[in-house]
């Protein structure tokens, strides 16, 4: 009989699938319940410990917000999968967001698939379970493959066979953190396209790089100006010329969004950014009354 292949490739899907990796396959008959290979079961939240392994560093307030209430309302609808390292101790394999998400919407018991694994295994399960299953940026993709190759010994061939990706794939989300971290932020973000990135990698110039990235943001420049642009032409559509004395550009580089942040941390208000193609602009510092005024006026005195 032949077997389909799984969407995992031979890594995750392989692992969960080995008795020989399950727990559940070596209940002991003292045991006062035996589970059977597979089967879910209900464990306290405080026994499973976050996963040191998981690739994933950035969760949005917002989704996981939107998965706190769907879990309040809903309950868990896939489990998590947890390794036992200890009597009534276990550790996430994956699924942290769903594990976050149940803590916040104060479950006490999380339904889990529990496995046995070393720690290579673990960290090579966490890492295939995320890139395949989980909403990661591409830089966290690219880093994930980088940890996959270095910490799992794989060749960029056993990688992609794991990942069920073609190795070109593969290598354009590595090439991805050669980029100068503000870039790497900027993807992360979502500022660029993967699209803009691959454009950006080729340039060998950290400082032409950066330059570009900013004018990318600056102007909403496509990839393909972006592309005319490193080729030393002026973008045809791109909105690089100077516009009407007074009109305003509304997006704001990465540099002046954080510049606003710490002046308006100072100033105790909003602080606005007017800029004109130009490079004129103005700084609009907003007040709510008299007194107000008075405390910011003390305040840039200082």
């Amino acid at each position: 009989m032949t077997l389909k292949r799984n969407a995992l490739g031979r890594g995750l899907g392989a692992l969960l699938e080995n008795s020989g990796t399950d727990i559940t396959s070596k209940a002991k008959a003292d045991s006062d319940e035996r589970v059977m290979a597979g089967a879910v079961t209900n464990l306290p939240i405080q026994q499973i410990e976050a996963n040191p392994f998981n690739p994933r560093t950035h969760f949005e307030k917002e989704a996981l917000a939107e998965l706190t209430a769907s879990i309040r309302q809903h309950g868990i609808i896939q489990p998590v999968t947890v390794r036992k390292m200890g009597y009534d101790k276990y550790q996430l394999i994956s699924g942290e967001r769903r594990f976050k998400a149940s803590t916040a919407a104060g479950l006490t018991h999380i339904p889990a698939y529990i496995r046995v694994a070393n720690d290579q295994s673990m960290l090579e399960m966490a890492l295939v379970e995320n890139i395949q299953r989980e909403d990661l940026d591409a830089v966290e993709i690219a880093l994930s493959y980088q940890r996959l190759l270095e910490e799992c010994n794989l060749t960029q061939e056993q990688l992609s066979e794991k990942v069920s990706k073609q190795r070109s794939t593969i290598s354009n989300f590595l090439r991805l953190l050669k980029l100068p971290a503000g870039i790497q932020l900027g993807i992360r973000n979502k500022e660029i396209s993967m699209g803009h990135a691959r454009a950006l990698v080729s340039i060998g110039d950290e400082e032409t790089q950066i330059k570009i990235f900013n004018d990318i943001i600056t102007y909403q420049l496509s990839v393909r100006q972006t592309e005319e642009l490193m080729r030393g032409n002026t973008p045809q559509t791109a909105p690089a010329k100077k516009s009407k004395k007074g009109q305003h550009r509304n997006i704001l580089s990465v540099e002046e969004k954080r510049m606003l942040e710490e002046i308006g941390t100072v100033l105790g208000t909003n602080v606005e950014l007017k800029r004109h193609s130009d490079g004129a602009g103005k700084l609009i510092i907003a007040f709510s009354s008299d007194t107000d005024l008075q405390r910011i006026l003390k305040t840039l005195e200082h």
